[in-house]
This record gives C-alpha cells, sequence and structure tokens, in this order.
C-alpha cells in the first residue's frame, strides 16, 4: 500500500514538473516575422506593469503605433501619449516613438504563452508580459 501511494505521489509530481516544463517551453518558443505579424497587426497590446496595471498599444495596420499612458498615470512622469512606427526586422518587433525613449529605437522577440499571453524581450535585455487585445 504505501509503495503505491509513493508511486502514485511520484506520477503525480512527474507530472506536474512535465506540465511546468511544458509550459516553459512553449512561452520560450520565439515567434516568426510572419508569426508576429499575424499577432501584432491592428491589434491592441496591453503590456503588464509593475504596479498590476495595463499599458495599451495599438499596432495599426499602416505601420503606426500608438500608445496611452493615461490609464497607469504616466503623466506625472513623461508625455502620457505618444506615436511611433513599428516594423518587422527578422524576428524581432521594432518599433521607434517620437518623444518615448527619447526617439531610440528599440527591437523585441516575442515568444507565445498560455492563451492571449505574450513574453518580450527588448533588445537591451529588458523583458516582460503582455496580453493581446483586439
Amino acid at each position: 500500500m504505501q509503495t503505491s501511494l509513493m508511486n502514485t505521489g511520484l506520477l503525480a509530481m512527474a507530472l506536474m514538473a512535465g506540465a511546468a516544463f511544458s509550459a516553459t517551453a512553449e512561452a520560450n518558443t520565439q515567434l516568426s516575422q510572419n508569426e508576429i505579424k499575424q499577432v501584432v497587426t491592428g491589434k491592441r497590446i496591453y503590456l503588464k506593469t509593475p504596479l498590476g496595471g495595463e499599458f495599451p498599444l495599438h499596432y495599426r495596420s499602416n505601420g503606426k503605433v500608438d500608445g496611452s499612458g493615461d490609464a497607469v498615470g504616466l503623466g506625472r512622469f513623461m508625455q502620457p501619449n505618444d506615436e511611433g512606427r513599428w516594423w518587422v526586422r527578422g524576428n524581432r518587433l521594432c518599433q521607434k516613438w517620437q518623444s518615448w525613449y527619447d526617439g531610440k529605437q528599440f527591437c523585441f522577440t516575442l515568444s507565445k504563452g498560455e492563451g492571449s499571453t505574450l513574453y518580450w524581450t527588448r533588445d537591451d535585455g529588458k523583458s516582460g508580459r503582455a496580453r493581446i487585445g483586439n
């Protein structure tokens, strides 16, 4: 009886570890150029903020992107709204804002998580999570 319970416990732990590995592997699968275009074109992507809010960026089909930091109180620190342009280079989403980040260009790798979750890593090493909207 004890051996059966131990085997059941080991099996349950192995299944949980396998599920965690699968979720991590899925989140680490980098999106291709075409997948990035399909995921962001015409959509709002909501960046998760450290304090629990979401920061919306609208990736328009004409290559323009606009963002509004009003909902997360960005106006206290910098211009709350900005627009710029976006494009895909290789397997990276690139964007350049008019004012934010002093107009510096950044590129990101994207990985798809569960459901509408995206994971991003910027070319300077910063990373985070986002949600795909409509």
